[in-house]
């Protein structure tokens, strides 16, 4: 059997009906990581020996009938960038001398455990996961498994290579621009944001760091119903978090099985400012027109942004160092000066960004929350009309990793500029007005590498996005035969 084309779910179901046991699901995927991940370098450090003791255990359970959750025994990966499991390392992206023991659990894996399932190691991310790629000085670039030497997206990217790859079935995300989104995209995967406040994010000792723009915890997974489950795992009210929202419990596997006859859908290519490549243009739009089989009405949404692409880029860079800045600036207080001794160790861009927003004043803040304003007010104006938007999660195919541990987006397309640290992709406007976004495979391009589509929808409501994506699930699946054995 081939563990690898299971979903979390389908492997669940087969672990609690003791068809397979555990520990012979972390054997098999322990031999797949070790013949796999030097093409992809989608992992960091593997944890094989904290893995089978949990699985000896797991058996203990299901040996007494005891519930052993829906996925029991299934292997997954956490993100190494911030604390995500307590005992193991983090190293904040790759940054040598951050490496620090994670002193909590994170939302994901604390969910993910309950759920049954094992972490087996960490993934890659890039330093400070401030990228829409995954490179960096300590452990290089990762790569799509569509094409080794083409990136895989950021900042999840070594988690959602490794879910593709199939050397897990469930990789951690975090997406504070896109960072589920755009790595699900490169990679053939499906990455799901949910609204704010439906997954609590706490922080300290600033409650309110994780805002600007928002952050979120999630999953990247093989299929809708995966990360349905782990949503329904992961959100949850915590009056610690100032975002977070109390609702009933939703149980989003069934809310994603309704039908979408008579929904009201909106596609653009480029919100009226992006340039995009032809040929994800065409990927992306054939896919949007497959919802009409599903009885959904589709049409063009004409958006109306006083501002370029380019613009909103730059403003996104310097918002997402408010915290980062300012952690440094800790630090320097503290007698650790990261750009003075370790510079080495850090993108030149980040260290550009970081400066800057230190120079900003309170105009200059003034200024920032405007644009955030208009982007939610724009946004809004095609949701009066539509419940759901779609777009190309990127305007390009996954680009070639460099040599020199700092792999960017493109500087240019259609002979436009772009902004090469998230400019090239359609999803960071999610983080700045906290609604649901997912990103499905879309397609392939002639030259064999994955486009994503975006799925956006209202504010809290989850549930429209998951069934919008499961219901495309169902009219044009995806198949994880695609990337397996091009290695």
């Amino acid at each position: 059997m081939k563990l690898e084309l299971l979903s979390g779910c389908e492997l669940g179901r087969l672990v609690n009906k003791g068809e397979i046991s555990p520990t012979e699901v972390i054997e098999y995927f322990k031999q797949r990581i070790e013949e796999r991940n030097p093409s992809l370098n989608a992992f960091t450090y593997t944890k094989f020996e904290d893995a089978f003791a949990e699985a000896e255990e797991l058996e203990k359970r299901l040996a007494k009938r005891k519930d052993c959750g829906p996925l029991a025994g299934v292997p997954i990966a956490l993100k190494d960038f911030l604390p995500s499991k307590c005992g193991w390392t983090n190293s904040h992206g790759g940054v040598k001398s951050l490496i620090q023991k994670d002193a909590e659990d994170s939302v994901f894996y604390s969910a993910a455990r309950r759920a049954g399932a094992i972490a087996v190691g960490k993934t890659n991310a890039p330093a400070f996961a401030f990228r829409g790629t995954t490179d960096n000085q300590l452990y290089g670039p990762t790569s799509t498994p569509f094409k080794p030497g083409y990136n895989s997206g950021g900042s999840s990217g070594g988690s959602a290579a490794a879910v593709a790859d199939g050397m897990i079935l469930i990789g951690e995300g975090s997406d504070g621009g896109g960072s589920i989104r755009i790595p699900s995209s490169w990679c053939g995967c499906f990455g799901y944001k949910a609204s704010v406040g439906t997954i609590p994010s706490v922080n300290r000792p600033d409650g309110w760091s994780a805002s600007h723009p928002y952050c979120f915890n999630g999953a990247i997974t093989k299929t809708v119903e995966d990360s349905a489950l782990m949503l329904e795992y992961m959100s949850c009210y915590d009056p610690r978090d100032p975002h977070s929202v109390y609702r009933e419990k939703r149980h989003f596997r069934e809310l994603m099985k309704k039908p979408l006859k008579n929904i009201r859908i909106g596609y653009t290519d480029d919100f009226g400012i992006f340039p995009v490549e032809d040929e994800v243009k065409k990927i992306v739009r054939k896919a949007a027109l497959r919802f009409r089989e599903a009885g959904a009405d589709v049409e063009p949404v004409e958006f109306h942004f006083p501002h370029t692409h380019y613009e909103y880029a730059e403003f996104w860079c310097r918002s997402i160092c408010f915290d980062t800045a300012t952690d440094m600036e800790l630090w320097k207080r503290k007698g650790f000066d990261i750009v003075r001794d370790h510079r080495d160790e850090l993108p030149e861009e980040f260290i550009y960004w970081n400066a800057e927003i230190m120079k900003a004043d309170i105009m200059d803040f003034r200024a920032m929350n405007e644009m955030r304003t208009e982007i939610l007010d724009v946004q809004e104006d095609a949701f009066r009309r539509y419940d759901l938007i779609l777009s190309p999660v990127t305007i390009c195919p996954p680009v070639a990793n460099t040599a020199d541990g700092n792999t960017k987006g493109p500087m240019e397309i259609n002979g436009q500029k772009t902004e090469p640290l998230i400019g090239f992709c359609e999803t960071f406007f999610e983080n700045f007005t906290g609604n649901p976004a997912a990103s499905v495979p879309a397609g392939l391009t002639e030259g064999g590498l994955p486009v994503g589509m975006q799925i956006i929808g209202r504010k809290f409501m989850d549930e429209d996005v998951l069934a919008a994506a499961y219901t495309y699930e169902q009219i044009n699946p995806w198949s994880y035969e695609i990337p397996l054995g091009r290695i």
